[in-house]
């Protein structure tokens, strides 16, 4: 399972405007629902319940968010 992380969504607009939230889904296959600006919940269609991320994936993902809160990451570090 690919997660395009683009496709991210606050749990307050999730909880507000859910079939838009489905919307992204059925267009981009999945949606990471942030909750206090983490990721926490992935919301994916039905059939791609069974499918697991490879090892391959999981690193790209990973990645990418490191790689685009990088800033955020450092501040943390403080």
């Amino acid at each position: 399972m690919i997660i395009n992380t683009k496709n991210l969504v606050s749990i307050s607009e999730a909880n507000q405007n859910f079939s838009k939230v489905a919307r992204l889904v059925d267009e981009n296959g999945a949606v990471v629902i942030l909750k206090n600006n983490v990721p926490k919940y992935v919301l994916l269609e039905y059939t791609q319940l069974d499918e697991e991320p490879s090892d391959n994936e999981i690193t790209a993902m990973a990645q990418n968010i490191i790689t685009r809160n990088i800033a955020a990451f450092k501040e943390l570090a403080k």
